[in-house]
């Protein structure tokens, strides 16, 4: 009896695949530097957080479809069939080192994706307990605020189809642009009028659904000065994409000055382009497809201004 002797390791084969190897890893590194660039600007402390995951499932994705790719054209050229071979290749079935290195690999990234974003989740704690409430009832809040609703810290953000409204509990001042401290963790306690809204600040990188009958808190840090923008990010209605609002992020003293002064204005109808669009159509002899009419502005004591240039 013969036994077959192992065959010799290629070397300039393994030293080929391993030195292509070095160039997906440069190549799949370099693209994930490139996704920070995709994003707007980071102005809250999820941000890097959020941004990291997001380069490292980039270069990742970079690199497995490179690999793939790779392969397929290395079969293309080097294990093509004769032009006129018309017979069938030779069957195979039963490799099972492949099958297991195939279910292993996936098996490996999925888990390393995963337990990565269970940290990012776990050091961010952004969503504080959801609570059942009552249908929210706006006419209760007219003209003056109940200083003991909400703790000082915390921001209340009610949205309607289509305007968002912000209270500042501790100074009684209520507005459609949101203003925020630099530097200064806040809880939103985020409540909806009507239907599922989602309240989704892109320089900020968090999202949240706004949804009926419930109270939810969502805490974060703005980290950087400039102005932004929040949009819903879910469908609510006709309108849901101009149902957007500005975020000023300032000062710790110009967020206390404009406190003291938004105190002192009186009550006026806030943003709500909606509303606009809806009147103007209305006196239109055609007024088009039948909708949900607006809800009414919100009276708040700082409407803002839609047309200021924002950074995201």
């Amino acid at each position: 009896m013969t036994t077959s002797s192992p065959q010799p390791i290629n070397r300039p084969a393994v030293l080929g695949v391993s030195l292509w190897v070095g160039v997906l890893v440069l190549l799949s590194h370099w693209m994930g530097q490139q996704a920070y660039h995709w994003l707007p600007v980071q102005a809250s402390n999820a941000a890097p957080l959020v941004d990291g995951l997001f380069s490292f499932e980039t270069a990742l994705g970079t690199f497995v479809f490179a690999a793939v790719v790779s392969v397929m054209l290395w079969v293309m050229v080097f294990n093509r069939a004769d032009k006129y071979d018309e017979s069938d290749a030779v069957p195979i079935e039963g490799n099972t080192k492949l099958e297991v290195i195939w279910t292993a690999i996936p098996f490996v990234l999925v888990m390393g994706i995963a337990v990565y974003a269970m940290r990012v989740n776990h050091t961010l704690g952004v969503l504080g307990p959801m609570e059942h409430i009552h249908a929210h009832n706006s006419a209760e809040m007219q003209g003056g605020y109940p200083g003991d609703r909400l703790p000082a810290e915390q921001v209340e953000v009610i949205a309607r189809q289509w305007s968002w409204e912000f209270r500042y509990p501790g100074s009684n001042v209520s507005a459609t642009e949101l203003h925020l401290a630099v530097d200064q963790p806040v809880t939103f306690r985020l409540i909806t009028d009507d239907v599922l809204h989602g309240f989704y600040i892109p320089a900020f990188r968090l999202k949240q659904d706004v949804i009926p009958g419930r109270a939810i808190d969502f805490s974060l840090t703005p980290t950087r000065e400039g102005r932004y923008r929040l949009r819903d990010s879910q469908f609510s209605g006709t309108w849901f994409a101009a149902n957007q609002a500005d975020v000023v992020v300032q000062s710790q003293d110009d967020y206390a000055a404009w406190l003291k002064q938004a105190a002192g204005q009186p009550l006026q109808a806030g943003l709500s382009l909606a509303t606009q669009e809806f009147s103007e159509r209305q006196k239109q002899k055609n007024p088009g497809w039948a909708t949900v009419p607006p809800a009414p502005p919100p009276q708040v004591n700082v409407p803002g201004s839609p047309s200021l240039p924002h950074d995201g």
